[in-house]
């Protein structure tokens, strides 16, 4: 009777439970999302298609997110004209505290707001910062855990190297 409960319950939780969708990663569709800016207005991923997108999860209480963003400043005022969207996904739970953040750091790329982390989810995060380089095609380039240097040449030639790839010829 034992063993028959047993087996029971392992066939019930091999086929009943949920399946895990696959690592996020290099090659992977980068999932589609529409979140709130801080003025209210939405963005969505789709409204970027075509574009090259770092896509940065981040939160205010995170003292690594806050020391990686004048570079992601940085980045995005050097290539935003050139096909290239820079969005932070902050997880904080308060709209005030998020535009504090900002207006301090003096930041002028899109701020989008997923405090109940439906997006972070998506993109299967939860360290912070966490971000995905996605090409043209919405396809992941990278998945960069922890901050990095976004104004360092490596990552402004890999960017650039994304964007001249896809550029139409003529």
């Amino acid at each position: 009777m034992i063993v028959a409960s047993v087996a029971a319950a392992a066939l019930y939780a091999l086929f009943a439970g949920g399946s895990t969708p696959p690592p996020l990663g290099r090659g992977s569709a980068a999932p589609a999302f529409e979140l709130p800016g801080l003025e209210g207005e939405s963005l969505s991923l789709s409204q970027v298609t075509g574009k090259v997108v770092l896509i940065n999860f981040w939160a205010t209480w995170c003292k690594p997110c806050e020391d990686e963003m004048p570079a992601m400043e940085t980045l995005y005022r050097e290539l935003r004209g050139a096909g290239f969207e820079l969005i932070a996904i902050s997880v904080d739970d308060d709209r005030a505290t998020v535009a504090a953040f900002r207006d301090r750091l003096g930041l002028s790329f899109p701020i989008l707001l997923d405090p109940e982390q439906d997006a972070a989810a998506a993109y299967q995060t939860f360290r912070f910062p966490e971000s995905f380089l996605i090409g043209r095609d919405g396809i992941v380039v990278e998945r960069y855990i922890g901050p990095k240097e976004w104004a360092s040449p490596a990552y402004v030639t890999r960017v650039r190297r994304l964007l001249d790839a896809g550029m139409p010829e003529g």
